[in-house]
């Protein structure tokens, strides 16, 4: 393979990355364990901030007879209809639970005016695909089907994932148009990862440098796929996705540091070659998760502002 020379990542970044040692570059198999450990559990306050939005939990069946937990947050004061994130949580599909991320998704819940639903899915690889995504999907399906005695907007549920999430929320995207149900509003993907084959040059460049890099997203989409792997269906990567028409609206965003890049840009690009709508930004010298390792960065800042301002302006459009 011929080495290739990575892009700089941003100075704030640089410095954060070199003071911060438990940023997970790489992944074997024999590390997840550890890497669950090291979660911790947000406060009540955290969560609602300190009582401006309403916890309630619920359970979506499963087609086996067990159950999926969900997560709602919804303003606390709002009355009516409030549309809502379906958040799907990143962790390379091997890590993570229904609550990661979700303090600083409230702040920019609370920004543009919207509720959250995080899905808690099954990882890999005690659950390989289709588990993840079946989650996700039914918990969506049950989402859309009481959002009106949750005091949600049914006909504003916004897919929204970051990293593995992220292609967890473009798969669910692609199963909502195949099966013409739920109805899905809009699609953020935020550092997504959507391309098994993990050949990238972005990915090359990447090689032990920075956050997740190709030898963990190996170990992860081995975990998830096992003998899926060489040929996986769209609904597990949606990379492999033939035809990207008709799709909920996207946005996508991604550092140009980071082994995520070329995938996410090639996903954009097919969208608009499908005819489909997304809009696509790309962070100079930002790592992958960057918004979440340096969130008080002028990339992290920049990155916000151009998210809340997207979302603004789709939640003005009839659904």
């Amino acid at each position: 393979m011929t080495v290739r020379t990575p892009p700089p990542i941003d100075p704030e970044l640089q410095r954060v990355l070199a003071s911060t040692p438990d940023v997970v570059t790489t992944l074997s198999a024999e590390e997840i364990p550890d890497l669950r450990l090291r979660s911790v559990q947000p406060t009540l306050d955290e969560l609602t901030l300190s009582g401006e939005f309403e916890l309630s939990h619920h359970r979506a069946p499963r087609g086996d007879g067990s159950e999926i937990d969900l997560v709602l947050l919804r303003p606390a004061l709002r009355e009516g209809a409030v549309p809502v994130l379906f958040h799907v949580h990143g962790g390379g599909l091997v890590v993570g639970n229904a609550y990661d991320e979700l303090p600083a998704l409230t702040r920019f819940a609370k920004r543009v005016g919207v509720a959250i639903m995080a899905v808690e899915y099954r990882l890999a690889p005690e659950h390989p695909y289709p588990a993840a995504i079946d989650d996700v999907y039914a918990g969506l399906t049950w989402t859309a089907e009481h959002a009106a005695q949750l005091g949600l907007d049914g006909e504003r549920i916004v897919l929204h994932g970051v990293s593995a999430g992220g292609g967890l929320a473009a798969a669910a995207a692609l199963r909502a148009r195949d099966r013409r149900e739920p109805s899905v509003f809009a699609q953020m993907l935020l550092c997504p990862m959507l391309d098994a084959r993990n050949n990238s040059v972005s990915a090359q460049q990447m090689t032990g440098i920075g956050a997740w890099d190709r030898t963990a997203n190996e170990t992860a989409w081995t975990a998830y796929l096992g003998p899926n792997r060489d040929a996986p269906p769209a609904d597990a990567s949606p990379a492999a996705a033939a035809d990207l028409s008709n799709l909920a609206p996207a946005f996508i965003d991604v550092g140009s540091a980071e082994t995520f890049r070329d995938e996410d840009i090639a996903y954009a690009q097919q969208i608009w070659l499908a005819g489909g709508e997304a809009e696509l930004h790309v962070w100079q010298g930002g790592v992958h998760g960057f918004h979440a390792l340096a969130p008080d960065a002028a990339i992290a800042h920049d990155a916000q502002d151009a998210r809340a301002q997207w979302l603004t302006r789709m939640l003005r459009r009839e659904p």
